[in-house]
């Protein structure tokens, strides 16, 4: 592949690359909050964050261990506040 065409096809894949990652972000963040408040919709929210980190990790986005990590603290957290 010719070197400017390469450089064309790493920008437009930084782009969704970066919207990915921060859709990702976005939906961890919201899950944490909604537990921090003791929400009723904090499993739907976590629910929805651990999706959003499997499909970036299968698009390889996100390294597989980082959204195990994120997915284990997310339930981890979530289990505790439901027992209560």
């Amino acid at each position: 592949m010719p070197a400017k065409k390469a450089a064309r096809v790493q920008e437009r894949r930084r782009i969704v690359n970066r919207r990915v990652r921060s859709s990702t972000r976005t939906a961890v963040k919201k899950a944490v909050r909604a537990l921090n408040t003791h929400n009723e919709a904090a499993g739907s929210a976590v629910l929805t964050a651990v999706s959003r980190l499997d499909r970036a990790v299968s698009k390889g986005i996100v390294h597989r261990n980082a959204a195990a990590r994120s997915k284990s603290r997310l339930t981890k957290r979530l289990n505790a506040a439901t027992a209560e």
